[in-house]
């Protein structure tokens, strides 16, 4: 722990030593010259006009129809990889008294996607993303599969101001508006939002897949925000349910700005699913089964974004419910599954251009009493610098840690540490 602590800090004060330049965002910011602080706080997070940009079909505000598309300019392709070296160590408490301990350390590819956005007509546009597959060595130490297989994240098209400003649909594949804080969008590479990530023991919803499905959305002149969403529910993988799974929005903005780094965003959401029980009959050539004996689950909460200057402050909270029947642990015939958790992170961006990026976030979950091993409780900082001084190129040196830990009697504790180069182009 003491090499790993003090590993930490000679990064840190390497980091900073290094001379200051700048990054961009590379598929748009080759089609209009732009900086990527035009569109990012610091990569990969969206600043005010950002958003306002994505939320206009990846179109200029104001410049609709007469910007060039796809057809017309060059291949608007993007690719974003993170490479460098982790270090791990583990320890598991047993009721005897003594601990099982472990260190690992390596090399390794962390994540690559292929992206391909842009427009295609007026008010249409797109987004594709594909992880291509991913063998190890890589972020999963265990070293037994492939621990980014080949995915199709998202694709979808975006029919945007069907009513200006109030009505945009997308269709496919897609971040689903109830992330209200995108878990694609995160500064952390190795340490997800463990409440997104955190599946009930019926296993049969996860809340951070990417989903199929129809969303509308749009805003008013007062700064109001919703997002309305019918998806599969399923992710990846085929819908057994013939029922399909609804969502609603709404965010309300004070201030100049949409509260990515100006103004101030305070929001709630809910999401309400059918999970099927048992196995349909009729399975369809695509792979969709008609599963019947469906029950409920919910999840909703609420969110905030505060800016002051250069620090956001950011926080979730979600409570989640899978009904009685699909809950394994249930003790009795009334046992819903009922979990909450959240997270709070705080960003500070520094030096010209936002070049220095500092952050530290909270996340817990807290499961029913009966699970008290799924508790988790996870600590995690970072620094990014962001090297060079490109129109349409990141390069990022990151260094973050984190300290886990899953169980509250005898608790499994983690820390890991990874020094990154991550590269956008």
């Amino acid at each position: 722990m003491r090499r790993l602590l003090a590993f930490l800090m000679l990064t840190t004060v390497l980091i900073m030593l290094l001379p200051e330049t700048g990054s961009a965002i590379p598929a748009f910011a080759r089609k209009h010259g732009f900086n990527c602080n035009m569109c990012h706080t610091s990569f990969v997070k969206l600043n005010d006009w950002g958003q306002r940009f994505r939320n206009n079909g990846y179109q200029v505000p104001g410049q609709q129809g007469l910007e060039k598309n796809v057809i017309e300019t060059a291949p608007p392709i993007s690719i974003r990889t993170s490479t460098g070296a982790t270090l791990y160590h583990s320890k598991k408490e047993h009721p005897v008294g003594y601990t099982d301990a472990g260190n690992t350390n390596g090399f390794g590819v962390y994540g690559f996607d292929l992206l391909a956005a842009g427009v295609l007509h007026k008010n249409i546009s797109f987004l594709l993303i594909y992880t291509p597959r991913v063998d190890e060595p890589t972020s999963d130490y265990k070293g037994t599969d492939a621990s980014q297989p080949g995915a199709l994240e998202s694709a979808n098209i975006v029919f945007s101001n069907l009513v200006p400003d109030a009505l945009n649909l997308r269709i496919g594949r897609f971040e689903p508006a109830y992330h209200a804080i995108s878990s694609k969008r995160s500064y952390y590479i190795m340490q997800p939002y463990e409440i997104y990530s955190y599946q009930s023991p019926s296993g049969g919803f996860n809340y951070d897949d990417n989903q199929f499905g129809i969303e509308l959305t749009g805003q008013s002149s007062v700064g109001t925000h919703y997002s309305f969403g019918v998806v599969n529910g399923s992710g990846p993988r085929p819908d057994n349910n013939k029922t399909k799974d609804l969502y609603l929005t709404l965010h309300q903005v004070i201030g100049r700005g949409e509260g990515q780094s100006a103004g101030q965003r305070i929001g709630v959401f809910s999401y309400l699913g059918w999970q099927p029980t048992s196995v349909g009959l009729i399975t369809a050539p695509t792979g969709e089964n008609n599963g019947t004996d469906n029950k409920e689950l919910y999840r909703f909460g609420g969110d905030v974004s505060l800016n002051w200057q250069t620090f956001n402050l950011r926080g979730l909270f979600l409570y989640g419910v899978d009904r009685r029947g699909l809950n394994p642990l249930e003790y009795g015939v009334t046992d819903d599954y009922k979990y909450s958790g959240g997270f709070v992170e705080l960003d500070y961006a520094a030096l010209p251009n936002n070049r220095l990026l500092a952050s530290a976030m909270l996340n817990w979950v807290e499961p029913p009493c009966y699970d008290k091993n799924s508790r988790i409780r996870a600590i995690s900082a970072l620094l990014r610098y962001y090297l060079g001084d490109w129109t349409a190129v990141n390069v990022a040196l990151h260094a973050e840690y984190t300290h886990k830990q899953t169980g509250k009697v005898f608790p499994f504790k983690e820390d890991s540490f990874a020094l990154l180069v991550d590269f956008d182009f």
